[in-house]
């Protein structure tokens, strides 16, 4: 999964992180986590820079989204369950809990869930589902949906860029560390050698004594 995210990213820059995006809000299983993070360790080895990626990806939510809440507006809740668990809705790879989940935020939580759910796994992507449904303001929609997702993808690219760019600290830190624990070892080692020959010396010496007072 890893390899052809970076393989996409390599081949199409910024349309293939808007394009592997809008995917992952649609079949919410596939992880934006590791597509944005990707994709911000992408700006320290090409030309990508992290605005292009936050904006390519924010786009690619939206659509996405957009996908979603016209289902929701052309299919009701049951009528979107049985599809589900048809044996053609597997392809989704979209559960009824994860359907009845996001409808349960938005009844509960209103409009703002949009907004807010845009920062939780599944859940982000499914809740256009259940705005749909309730005629949700298409222009509130959007707004909630950009403002929303921009916040999410910017952190997870921003963690990517870092990450790449201290690559060669990282790297060096734990190079130092495992020298630390390779002596630590060693020591452990020597130490507790001398404490085995120690104890077997004692065994010894207390065994010869014993023998020694049997004999007198």
């Amino acid at each position: 999964m890893e390899d052809l995210i970076i393989q996409i990213m390599n081949n199409y820059g910024y349309l293939g992180i808007g394009l592997l995006i809008l995917i992952e809000n649609v079949f919410p299983p596939i992880p934006s986590e590791v597509i944005l993070t990707f994709g911000g360790l992408m700006t320290t080895r090409t030309n990508l820079t992290v605005l292009g990626v936050i904006i390519s990806a924010t786009i690619g939510s939206l659509l996405g989204a957009i996908v979603l809440y016209l289902i929701g507006k052309i299919l009701n809740k049951d009528r979107l369950i049985k599809i589900v668990e048809s044996k053609y809705g597997r392809l989704l790879r979209v559960k009824r809990k994860d359907i009845e989940s996001a409808d349960k935020w938005f009844l509960e939580k209103g409009t703002g869930t949009v907004f807010f759910c845009r920062f939780i796994p599944v859940v982000r992507s499914l809740i256009s589902i259940p705005a749909g449904m309730s005629e949700m303001s298409m222009v509130k929609f959007i707004i909630y949906t950009v403002v929303g997702s921009a916040i999410w993808n910017t952190v997870l690219v921003c963690v990517g860029a870092f990450a790449g760019s201290q690559i060669d600290n990282i790297l060096n830190i734990l190079d130092n560390v495992s020298h630390i624990v390779l002596i630590l070892l060693i020591v452990i080692f020597i130490v507790c050698t001398f404490l085995f020959y120690k104890s077997r010396l004692k065994k010894k010496a207390n065994s010869e004594d014993e023998n020694t007072d049997i004999n007198e």
